[in-house]
């Protein structure tokens, strides 16, 4: 598009792509970069927008399908907006026998997200991840990179309690 923007399926926001223009120039000559490209393009825009990956397919010359099937593959590419504020609950063996999942009910409770969403103002994303790799303090929660081990459910609120006053101020 000429003046490198599209717009949302909503129709209200656009996403300028000027940014992700430059970002394709540097990988053109490079046709087995398609991940570093989809990395750069999540830290650009926080996520990968739809207008994002037609303009990489575009781009690139890679059918769609191969570029969504790539973004969907590995968990560390989102296609929604994410939170301010991402929220892991561990559900690995070991965290999920600790109690884990009545961590994840309180913590989901107390900030009103369901697992697997974000909070419609933006402020939280809550997610349950397979393992985190700190089972001897299982049950575990992350706050951004931040381990919070050894939880249970009353801390897990109280947690979530503290974030939801620390994300008003």
């Amino acid at each position: 598009m000429a003046d490198h923007e599209c717009e949302c399926a909503n129709g209200a926001d656009r996403v300028d792509l000027t940014p992700l223009a430059a970002m394709l120039a540097e990988f053109a000559s490079d046709s087995g970069a398609l991940i570093p490209v989809l990395q750069r393009a999540q830290g650009i825009y926080g996520y990968l927008p739809r207008e994002v990956l037609d303009e990489i397919a575009e781009q690139r010359r890679t059918p769609f399908s191969h570029v969504y099937g790539v973004a969907t593959f590995y968990a560390q590419f989102h296609l929604q907006p994410r939170g301010a504020t991402v929220v892991r609950v561990c559900d690995g063996t070991a965290c999920h026998v600790a109690g884990g999942t009545e961590v994840a009910r309180a913590i989901v409770d107390e900030l009103g997200v369901a697992v697997g969403e974000t909070a419609a103002d933006g402020s939280f994303t809550v997610e349950a991840v397979a393992c985190v790799g700190c089972c001897v303090v299982a049950p575990v929660v992350l706050v951004g990179e931040q381990v919070h081990g050894q939880i249970t459910p009353t801390a897990g609120r109280g947690l979530a309690k503290r974030l939801r006053r620390e994300a008003r101020s």
